[in-house]
């Protein structure tokens, strides 16, 4: 592998962590020692300074994430303010039932009922602050474990999950069936378009296309 195919690829797995990566683990995935790891993630680093490119390479108790500069954190925060406030799709409203009803999931459980990759919906309704991080289960790979927020039950208003109206004994089709109770009880204040990023203003639309 060629150094600029080294580059590529931190740049990539960088970019798919999200969180910051100890290059150990990036010298595993690639084979490479991991003092060759460092140098090209200094290389890399300086790219970015050289080309005035909007993202950098940071390093946090001796690990590198890969972030966006703060001269343009004004224009990232007022897009993920426009994407936070966006209804939900019929896919996410899906995987919050799903959530909902089992009270705590991992992802491939969700994905495995859906038949569907859920990566999408799933970081939706988190950055929509409806369901979050429970913990990680003891198993291989440690999966995370999502369930739903308190204000999730605001929205839904709900005292605990306890409220959710029982699921029906027949169903031709149980995501559908998952979901309508959601649209069902909030059929007079459909749910998820915030306006002035109030939990108590509820949007009149809740359809979109899926993500």
């Amino acid at each position: 592998m060629n150094n600029s195919n080294i580059l590529a690829s931190l740049e990539a797995m960088l970019f798919a962590a999200g969180d910051p990566v100890e290059p150990a683990k990036i010298a595993e995935v690639l084979e490479i020692d991991v003092e060759n790891i460092i140098k090209m993630l200094g290389h890399l680093e300086a790219m970015y300074d050289e080309n005035n490119s909007g993202l950098r390479i940071v390093r946090i108790d001796g690990k590198y994430q890969l972030c966006t500069r703060e001269e343009y954190s004004d224009e990232v925060r007022g897009l993920l303010e426009i994407k936070k406030n966006t209804p939900l799709s019929q896919a996410a409203f899906e995987v919050l039932a799903i959530v909902a009803y089992n009270k705590t999931v991992t992802r491939s459980f969700i994905e495995q009922i859906r038949g569907v990759d859920c990566s999408g919906p799933v970081s939706n309704l988190i950055q929509k602050g409806l369901i979050e991080e429970k913990g990680r289960l003891d198993l291989p790979g440690r999966p995370l474990v999502y369930g739903t927020t308190d204000r999730f039950l605001r929205c839904f208003s709900l005292n605990s999950l306890d409220d959710l109206p029982d699921l029906p004994r027949e169903s031709d089709t149980a995501n559908d069936s998952q979901t309508s109770l959601f649209e069902e009880k909030n059929s007079e204040n459909k749910l998820f378009t915030e306006k002035n990023s109030s939990d108590s203003d509820i949007a009149q639309e809740t359809k979109g296309e899926d993500i």
